[in-house]
């Protein structure tokens, strides 16, 4: 185990650095937000975005997989797509689709709540910020509005490809999303302008609840969304407009192998296997 960056301007300096080298379309790729860059629309890329997004969980293969699979079907416009096909179209399209324990019928539902919120709000980030209170910082609340919605629309009281922010699940998936559709640099498209990157929670998966431990971000022995905020609050005080600034570049250190990054992992404390 390697010494803690307990230094605020030391390890703003060590994220500087990580961010200064991942942020970088060419390191992107296997993350499904690669997906993403396929189409320039707002509107695909909001749908395609919620697709890759609620299907990145598991083997890293079998989810470029699925989402690939999903979005063939669709064709060069998902928004078009997914507000024209009718229920039934779908159903027989996604028959047979399968990841993990989601089955064609969740897909579905998922897709049909799209189709009716971009007909009924015009697109997702309208939707979102329905919810949003100017007062409120956090973005749970529009999320869960989002969520509903979705919910709602769809043909099923519940959906596993959509977490319930109210239950108090960290919701990595979707808060990966709002990082997708938020924040703008090299990497992330961040298409949506009325949010501000200062509300965003960090998306949760294993290596950033790691970090946040050896860092001292967090002392919670679960992955909620309580232990997200404490982390979030704690980049918010690095990176205050851009709380999820240093998200990606942090888990590349998980599933890649470039230059100094058993160095990099050291120096923050962290013991992090490469992902398969």
């Amino acid at each position: 185990m390697g010494t803690v960056l307990h230094e605020p301007s030391q390890l703003k300096t060590l994220l500087e650095s990580l961010y200064e080298t991942y942020n970088d379309r060419r390191f992107v790729d296997p993350d499904p937000l690669v997906f993403l860059y396929d189409y320039d629309d707002r509107r695909d890329r909001e749908v395609a975005g919620m697709i890759a997004s609620s299907l990145a969980f598991g083997n890293v293969k079998q989810i470029l997989r699925s989402i690939g699979a999903v979005l063939r079907v669709m064709g060069p416009s998902p928004a078009e797509y997914v507000c024209c096909a009718k229920p039934s179209r779908l159903r027989r399209s996604f028959s047979g689709f399968r990841h993990r324990w989601i089955r064609g019928d969740e897909l579905v539902s998922l897709l049909l709540g799209l189709r009716n919120v971009l007909r009924t709000y015009g697109s997702l980030e309208s939707c979102f910020c329905s919810g949003l209170d100017e007062k409120q910082a956090d973005p749970v609340p529009a999320l869960s509005g989002l969520v509903d919605a979705l919910l709602a629309a769809g043909d099923r009281p519940a959906n596993r490809l959509l977490a319930v922010p109210v239950r108090k699940s960290a919701c990595k998936r979707l808060n990966l999303f709002l990082r997708w559709m938020v924040r703008r640099d090299n990497v992330d498209p961040g298409v949506w302008k009325s949010v501000s990157a200062s509300m965003l929670i960090v998306p949760l998966d294993t290596y950033m609840f790691r970090f946040g431990g050896a860092a001292g971000f967090t002392s919670r022995k679960q992955a909620d969304l309580e232990a997200a905020r404490e982390i979030t609050a704690r980049f918010g005080e690095i990176a205050p407009d851009d709380p999820v600034k240093y998200d990606f570049a942090l888990t590349r250190l998980g599933i890649r192998r470039d230059g100094d990054r058993g160095e990099l992992i050291e120096r923050l404390g962290m013991e992090m296997r490469h992902a398969v």
